[in-house]
């Protein structure tokens, strides 16, 4: 089949979705434009900032868009493009775009709280604590994985043949894209004090802002920073420490808004390009319910397309940063459905420019990654833009897709991590606990965490990122059943997604465990040859997983049962202070 009608097909679907099914969950629940919102009421210049709703849906995006959608949508290919682009239209509609509206809903309803604290109100604080234990875990599983891309992305060091470490053919690109990175993060600060000093909006903020952009790629252009993966790694690092500790409009909302602008340009490249070139759909329609490589259909599909069709952590960026910057209610409908439905799109693009890579059925020898930003770039150059600069501006672009959730989740993080172990009083609280719920230390232990898990390596931990994202999804779906009954409102449209997620990730999560214990039972009836490998290698690539699979199965039962109980007991209805 012809690429340029699927990716129509699913534009048609994934709009009139938006205009039917979202408009209709938000007449369902209720929308009120003369409503107080939290980011008014708590206006503190740090997390609590009322931003326009337009900023606010490119702060979602960019934060919900990582790189999920890319290579979940890549990956899942395998089993056949048919399957793939089914689950991400219906994951997308009824699954992921309503997880996320309802988080930033029930979070906007209840003065701007995380989604640990709305669970302690609605399910207890036994609840809260081991769901945030939950969350904590998840964001280190997702700072190791999506770090270890980006300072793979950027790493301009390759090994040769004689095992000398040596520049690469493409050092001179991902030096520039790691240049524009770390520009994208300087000028992210000036754009913010501008902004904040003159208060632009509409066209003059956009001005800025692209001039900003432009100013970026000048210097990474001319000035590549050629740094090995591990150098990158650190600057990683520091950078999202930075993220997680500035307020909001200093360094994320002004980054988001620019990131949005080039993934606009991004989506727009690879769309006219299939309009352009329309090249057919070389992968197979499908493959079979088994895969040498990946496993069984069921659930490996679901949980390897992720994020473009249902995240868990998408709602903890509703519920944890843009509930406190939605300055009207009439924005939560485009900023939590909309932002959904376009990175749904957006992982269709995927599969579609991956499709017209593939060659005889089979997709390239390259990353995900690798794979869309060359077929993406591949297009500019019809256009007649310079080889280097469109592989430079599709290098960045993938990046910043990692990059932009990233610092999100570092946020998250932390926030996480202090909310586990605060207490109503915390101006009378112990030394201990003011210690653990300081900004600064609360954001090293959860970088040091995920700085230890990235020694795993992407590739071994996107299987259990998968899964542990989607259980988070079912896990806040059961938390908005309980808080659309107890305020009156309509909940069984949740029933479906709620059922089948929570049977896709515990399937996941078991498969992933004995998986993960055969391999270190093999290895210890193996004799490992000398300087290959050992024990600790091992242990890192499965042990590690194994204990935090464990304890994501143990969490996420103990939050289950506390949460249906709780739903359960609750009466309909019974609370009607919530506007």
């Amino acid at each position: 089949m012809n690429t340029l009608v699927i990716v129509l097909i699913a534009a048609v679907v994934l709009f009139g979705a938006y205009m039917v099914y979202g408009r209709w969950l938000a007449k369902k629940w209720g929308i009120d434009p003369k409503a107080e919102t939290p980011a008014v009421k708590y206006n503190d210049g740090k997390d609590f900032v009322p931003t326009n709703g337009w900023t606010v849906f490119s702060h979602q995006f960019s934060s919900i868009a990582g790189a999920g959608p890319v290579t979940g949508a890549i990956q899942a290919a395998a089993f056949g493009w048919l399957p793939v682009l089914l689950w991400i239209l219906i994951g997308g509609v009824f699954f992921g775009a309503v997880t996320d509206f309802g988080a930033l809903y029930a979070s906007v309803k209840n003065e701007g709280k995380s989604m640990g604290m709305i669970i302690e109100k609605y399910i207890g604080k036994f609840g809260r604590k081991i769901f945030l234990l939950f969350c904590w875990l998840f964001t280190l599983i997702v700072i190791a994985a999506f770090a270890d891309m980006v300072a793979g992305t950027f790493n301009a060091y390759t090994v040769n043949a004689d095992g000398a470490t040596v520049l690469s053919a493409a050092a001179k690109t991902n030096g520039s894209a790691g240049m524009v990175s770390i520009m994208f993060m300087v000028f992210a600060v000036v754009f913010g004090l501008i902004q904040k000093k003159l208060n632009l909006s509409g066209w003059k903020e956009a001005v800025l802002g692209i001039v900003f952009i432009i100013a970026a790629f000048a210097v990474g252009m001319f000035f590549p920073l050629e740094f090995n993966k591990d150098v990158w790694s650190y600057i990683t690092f520091v950078y999202i420490f930075f993220a997680a500790v500035m307020p909001m409009w200093l360094m994320k909302q002004p980054r988001d808004y620019m990131t949005t602008f080039m993934f606009i340009c991004m989506i727009v490249g690879a769309a006219v390009g299939l309009v352009v070139a329309h090249p057919s759909m070389n992968l197979p329609v499908y493959t079979g319910f088994n895969n040498a490589k990946l496993g069984t259909m069921f659930p490996i599909l679901f949980v390897t397309v992720a994020c473009g069709a249902v995240s868990g952590f998408h709602s903890l960026v509703s519920s944890g940063t843009s509930s406190k910057t939605v300055e009207n209610e009439k924005d939560m409908l485009k900023v939590g459905y909309g932002a959904m439905v376009l990175e749904s799109l957006l992982a269709v693009l995927a599969l579609c420019v991956a499709g017209a890579a593939a060659t005889n059925g089979a997709l390239p020898a390259k990353t995900p990654f690798a794979i869309f930003s060359s077929g993406v770039a591949g297009f500019f150059e019809m256009f007649g833009v310079p080889v280097h600069f469109a592989t430079v501006f599709m290098t960045m672009c993938v990046s910043a897709l990692a990059l932009t959730s990233l610092d999100a989740v570092a946020r998250i993080g932390r926030m996480s991590f202090q909310e586990l172990f605060s207490v109503d009083d915390m101006e009378h609280a112990e030394g201990w606990r003011k210690l653990l719920c300081n900004t600064y230390f609360s954001t090293i232990v959860t970088l040091v965490c995920g700085f230890i898990l990235t020694k795993i390596g992407y590739a071994n931990i996107w299987p259990l990122f998968g899964s542990a994202n989607q259980l988070l999804s079912a896990l806040v779906i059961l938390t908005l059943c309980v808080f659309l009954k107890v305020t009156g409102r309509s909940n069984k449209m949740l029933f479906p997604p709620l059922i089948i997620m929570l049977c896709v990730t515990f399937t996941a999560l078991v498969q992933r465990t004995i998986a993960m214990v055969k391999a270190i039972k093999l290895a210890a009836s193996v004799t490992i040859p000398a300087g290959q490998t050992s024990w600790g290698s091992v242990f890192i690539a499965n042990g590690l997983q194994l204990i935090i699979a464990i304890l994501l199965i143990v969490l996420g039962v103990i939050i289950v049962v506390n949460s249906v109980k709780s739903y359960a007991k609750s009466e309909k209805n019974s609370e009607k202070t919530v506007a």
